[in-house]
């Protein structure tokens, strides 16, 4: 029997289920010692946390660099505590504040303008790669629109893509998954020359202002925002679209291809989306800070504690989701899943992810109508504390 969550076991991201069941029934509010969190499991409790910044705080919850040894603290320096000022990394009134600002980039028009960029970016992709009759799916069709549809939002030449794609690769190994001390310096001195990146553009575009993302967060600096919170927000946003949102595009036809319902018809894309989120979520969840002393299906959270709001968990919430383990592609309430959090935190990204989502399902689906799981191969996902993604995935069709 699992008795604690474990980031260096295959299980704690492909197959949490069983486990964590476990703990809505009997252990709501977990308290894990090896993530050195109490986990809240239940749907309710985690929607709570998320509107209740008051008592489950945001600031400093994304710095998960509890895990990295003193030598590579010293070497981070100042950037040990990178994310301090990113917007799901604040309360209120620093939370609003940039909440507001970043807003204004993701307004119905602008994400609706981005959909047929990303259209193009798909069938270009396929162009090169359907005649070959098969490829991996992770590397060779998953991430390369999403990367390119966020370069061209962001601003960052196309000559950068290729560095920007595996600098963020190692800041998410730096900080979200378990590395022993040697690889942990080797990500830190990439993770530095990432941050110089984006400050060269932010400096860049100051003097130099294009019609992009950076540049409109840069002509902020000063007014409403500081340089280095337009650097954290570009980071965090390049890491949605190079690592996030293609890892959740991968789970979504794994499971697709498996339920055997490919290529989804059109009128069920939307649920079906949101069916895949729910069930394999790119997203594990979030952390917060327990701002006081806090009481809880008999546990006492004490202040200053780290919490876990375990979305996956609430995923499969039976209170919410009946029969929870089972894909249902009309599923009336697939979209109360929590993988984009709820509340103030609700992501500000959430409907360009979904635009991009359903365009590339709808995309693969009508140029690989064929499209099949490679048979015998052994399915893989990356170790991590919050995230779920694949490794791989050998396609043919």
């Amino acid at each position: 029997m699992i008795e604690d969550f474990d980031v260096t076991s295959d299980w704690h991201v492909a197959a949490p289920y069983d486990f964590l069941r476990r703990l809505r029934a009997g252990s709501p509010v977990f308290k894990s010692e090896h993530l050195g969190a109490y986990v809240l499991t239940r749907h309710a409790d985690v929607r709570a946390a998320y509107g209740d910044p008051a008592s489950f705080s945001s600031t400093g919850s994304l710095t998960i660099s509890r895990s990295l040894t003193r030598e590579t603290r010293e070497k981070l320096g100042e950037h040990g505590s990178f994310l301090s000022s990113f917007v799901a990394n604040v309360d209120p009134p620093d939370h609003t504040r940039l909440r507001r600002s970043v807003s204004r980039a993701f307004t119905p028009r602008a994400v609706a303008a981005l959909e047929q960029r990303f259209r193009r970016l798909n069938e270009d992709l396929l162009d090169r790669v359907a005649p070959h009759g098969q490829a991996d799916f992770v590397t060779e069709l998953g991430h390369e629109p999403s990367i390119k549809l966020t370069a061209r939002f962001i601003g960052v030449p196309e000559a950068d893509e290729a560095f920007v794609q595996a600098h963020v690769k190692d800041w998410f190994q730096l900080f979200l998954s378990p590395q022993p001390p040697e690889r942990q310096l080797e990500l830190a001195g990439s993770f530095l020359d990432y941050l110089d990146y984006v400050d060269r553009l932010v400096a860049a575009r100051a003097k130099d202002p294009r019609d992009d993302f950076t540049s409109l967060m840069t002509a902020l600096i000063g007014a409403e925002l500081t340089h280095r919170e337009v650097v954290e927000l570009i980071s965090t946003i390049l890491l949605g679209g190079n690592d996030t949102v293609p890892n959740q595009l991968g789970n979504t036809v794994l499971r697709l291809l498996r339920e055997e319902v490919w290529p989804v018809p059109g009128a069920l894309l939307a649920n079906a989306s949101e069916e895949c989120m729910r069930i394999d979520g790119a997203s594990l969840g979030s952390f917060r800070y327990a701002a006081r002393k806090i009481d809880l299906h008999g546990v006492s959270i004490p202040a200053g504690a780290l919490v876990l709001l375990s979305t996956d968990s609430a995923g499969h919430d039976e209170s919410v989701f009946p029969d929870p383990d089972r894909f249902v592609i009309d599923r009336p309430n697939a979209a109360e899943h929590l993988v984009f959090g709820y509340g103030i935190h609700f992501c500000v990204g959430a409907a360009l992810a979904r635009l991009q989502l359903r365009t590339a399902l709808e995309v693969l689906g009508h140029r690989l109508p064929r499209l099949r799981l490679v048979p015998g191969q052994a399915v893989a996902y990356r170790r991590s504390i919050v995230g779920r993604g694949l490794s791989s995935l050998a396609v043919e069709w």
